[in-house]
């Protein structure tokens, strides 16, 4: 009997082991983003000069420039854009997308909206709105 025993058990074992779920390791996708435009869309008295900047995945890409990125499928990608008013006491906002890399199928366009509020003086509570056009695409 104790043979037997042992000779189920083994088989038991060796069947669990055959019917384990086998994972492929998840395929790197080429993603390609491109910072398409950074454009004033109003200005309501906030200020003259400005400070921009976009990055995807914590890198700082200009207008009209792009940044391919490697990554699983599941990951996202951090899309962030940021102005600043420059003046003696600067005022500024963030915006930020996350969007995840396996759902960019076909070019997909992400704009995102930055509101920078004037903080002080005559115009306080103006503000001054910034759109950021993002392009993003499967690369080769």
């Amino acid at each position: 009997m104790p043979k037997l025993f042992k000779m189920m058990v083994s088989l038991s074992l060796l069947l669990a082991i055959l019917v384990q779920p086998t994972y492929a390791a998840e395929k790197n996708v080429k993603i390609k983003v491109t910072v398409v435009e950074i454009k004033l869309v109003e200005n309501n008295h906030v200020g003259n000069e400005w400070y921009t900047a976009a990055s995807v995945n914590g890198k700082e890409v200009s207008a009209g420039s792009s940044v391919t990125l490697t990554l699983k499928p599941s990951a996202m990608i951090q899309l962030k854009a940021y102005a600043q008013e420059q003046d003696k006491i600067p005022e500024d906002d963030t915006a930020t997308a996350s969007v995840k890399a396996s759902s960019i199928t076909k070019t997909t366009t992400k704009a995102l909206s930055v509101v920078v509020t004037e903080n002080r003086g005559r115009y306080s509570g103006n503000t001054a709105t910034w759109k950021f056009t993002y392009k993003l695409q499967k690369a080769s």
